[in-house]
């Protein structure tokens, strides 16, 4: 249950470092860039064996892919970012928490690896998810105005939540299918570290670009505040996967659980550390979410 806890604490504490960005005027893309060259390093701590590495074939097919994925990274996490900063933490934890309906979609349909007969409840279950992340993605126009500029600009705000939902459930469901294809169950934390390694090519280089072709200025806050971000991003991950592995592998009973205490808590934190206000759409909105994921995975929680 420690396991379960941390990943919890750590996945929350994401939420909250990216939403503090602006206060402090950290560069959200120039820190996203820089956090994965803490996860490598956190990573590499948590390694038991670094020897490890030097049987990876960097050439093969699978470590090609698994460092390609590193593009998906600094996608959803750069929209990650901005969801948090211009909607609110709330809304970004019910996006990324929702879109596990992806993973089981594509785990139902394309890769076919369910391991239960889904039920009229459980997909009724991933129908008010979607329900639930369009009412969490809506904001009042006053809210929009605190954020924005321009009226029109704060209403296109949903899209945020949205965009946060397909990145996040796309990255997601290119973890489960590259690292059940290529990796061994014992080297999950080997894929994650290459994966990292992969975003510190792919989003070093276009910070270069930047920097050269824009003239971008690299600030040394932006730069501690992608390291400070980069433990809490890996130590949530490895965590989860310890959850797992306590478990018994349980994904379908270890995710909704996970999924719904990181949901609460990022509410109640936001709402305690930056005030953040739910409308009655936003409230419903988490209200359904928690109700989708019991209804998606009720067999394990032997509801």
């Amino acid at each position: 249950m420690l396991f379960f806890l941390l990943a919890v604490i750590f996945t929350v504490l994401l939420y909250l470092i990216m939403r503090a960005y602006p206060r402090y005027q950290v560069d959200s893309f120039h820190a996203v860039v820089f956090n994965y060259y803490s996860c490598v390093l956190t990573g590499l701590v948590l390694t038991p064996d670094l020897r490890v590495f030097t049987e990876v074939q960097w050439a093969s097919e699978g470590t090609m892919l698994t460092m390609a994925l590193g593009a998906m990274f600094v996608t959803a996490f750069m929209l990650i970012g901005l969801t948090a900063q211009k909607v609110s933490v709330t809304a970004t934890s019910l996006a990324g928490n929702m879109s596990l309906v992806i993973p089981v979609l594509f785990g139902l349909f394309v890769f076919r690896n369910n391991n239960k007969d889904f039920t009229a409840l459980n997909y009724l279950g991933l129908v008010l998810a979607l329900v639930a992340l369009a009412l969490g993605a809506i904001q009042h126009s006053s809210k929009a105005s605190d954020t924005t500029n321009t009226s029109n600009a704060g209403q296109a705000l949903w899209i945020l939540p949205v965009l946060t939902f397909f990145a996040t459930g796309t990255n997601n469901t290119l973890i489960n299918f590259l690292s059940s294809k290529y990796y061994p169950a014992g080297q999950i934390t080997v894929f994650m570290i290459i994966a990292c390694f992969g975003a510190v090519l792919i989003g070093t280089s276009i910070l270069i670009y930047r920097i050269i072709a824009h003239g971008h200025k690299l600030k040394l806050r932006s730069v501690l505040g992608g390291l400070l971000l980069g433990v809490p991003n890996f130590l949530s991950l490895y965590f989860l996967l310890l959850a797992l592995a306590a478990f018994g592998n349980s994904a379908a009973y270890v995710f909704p659980i996970y999924n719904i205490l990181t949901m609460l808590v990022s509410a109640i934190a936001a709402w305690l550390l930056y005030k953040e206000r739910l409308n009655t759409l936003n409230k419903w909105g988490l209200v359904l979410a928690v109700l989708a994921i019991v209804l998606i995975s009720y067999q394990e929680l032997n509801l």
